[in-house]
Order: C-alpha cells, then sequence, then structure tokens
C-alpha cells in the first residue's frame, strides 16, 4: 500500500477548534467520494478524539492537538490525533463505555465507543505525562465499473 495524499494540520487545544478539526477532515474525505453517512461517521470520530483532547488531556489548559490524516491506494483513510497533555493512567479502563474522568461536566463517557462504532479500526496509545495518540481507520469501498 502506498499513500496517495496526506494532511497535517495543528491548532489550539481550545473547544472552538472542535468544529474546524470536523470541517477539515470531511474536505479532507471528500476525495475519497463518501457517502453523507461515511462523512458523517468520520466528522463524529474526530469530533470525539479532538474533544477527549481538549477536554482530558489538556484539562483547561493551553495546548496544541494535531489531527493528520493519509489516503492510501486501497481506498483507506487514516486519521491520527495528537495531543502533548497529561495521558490516560489506565487505558484499559478508559476505554470502556460509559467510564468518565470528569462526571461533573456531564460526559457520557463514550467517546472511545463512538470512535470504534463509526470507524473501521481504531487505536489508542498514551503515556502519562507525554500525551495519546489516536488512530482510526475507514475503508470506502469502490465500484470498479
Amino acid at each position: 500500500m502506498s499513500i496517495i495524499n496526506q494532511m497535517r494540520l495543528e491548532f489550539m487545544g481550545c473547544p472552538q477548534n472542535e468544529s474546524f478539526a470536523r470541517v477539515v477532515i470531511s474536505a479532507f474525505a471528500v476525495q475519497l467520494n463518501p457517502t453523507i453517512e461515511e462523512v458523517s461517521d468520520i466528522k463524529t470520530a474526530v469530533s470525539e478524539a479532538v474533544t477527549n483532547a481538549i477536554i482530558h488531556g489538556y484539562e483547561g489548559a493551553q495546548g496544541t492537538v494535531v489531527l493528520s490524516a493519509t489516503i492510501n491506494d486501497q481506498h483507506i483513510l487514516t486519521v491520527e490525533v495528537e495531543d502533548r497533555g497529561r495521558g490516560i493512567a489506565d487505558l484499559e479502563q478508559a476505554m470502556q463505555p460509559f467510564y468518565t474522568s470528569h462526571p461533573e461536566l456531564e460526559r457520557s463517557g463514550m467517546g472511545f465507543a463512538v470512535m470504534q462504532s463509526f470507524m473501521d479500526g481504531l487505536e489508542v496509545t498514551s503515556t502519562v505525562g507525554e500525551g495519546t495518540h489516536i488512530r482510526m481507520r475507514k475503508h470506502f469501498a469502490r465500484d470498479e465499473k
């Protein structure tokens, strides 16, 4: 497999930029001729990843979120969201549905579950004090005529 296109964007980890990330990833993915449902899935998954970076990674402190994406010759979109925030102490627990480290914020604890259900693959790595890296994949079928 070879990469046929890629992008990388760094932005301030503030809530206003969550919608910016959604627009950017949908504009990048449009070259794969996605359905409206596929675009919605990608935007939702990216929204969850970026929101997690802002709320949990930086917890109100100033920080940078990195959004990158590649498209390969197999019509697979790979999206990565990274922060250099506090990291996740117990990744297994954090990935459980309904788990939230901030119940006072009325968060549902479904971020990772949403990412898993809307994308075809999810990998999360995190180191306490260094940050979190999320990699998601979505395969786009092509009509070969």
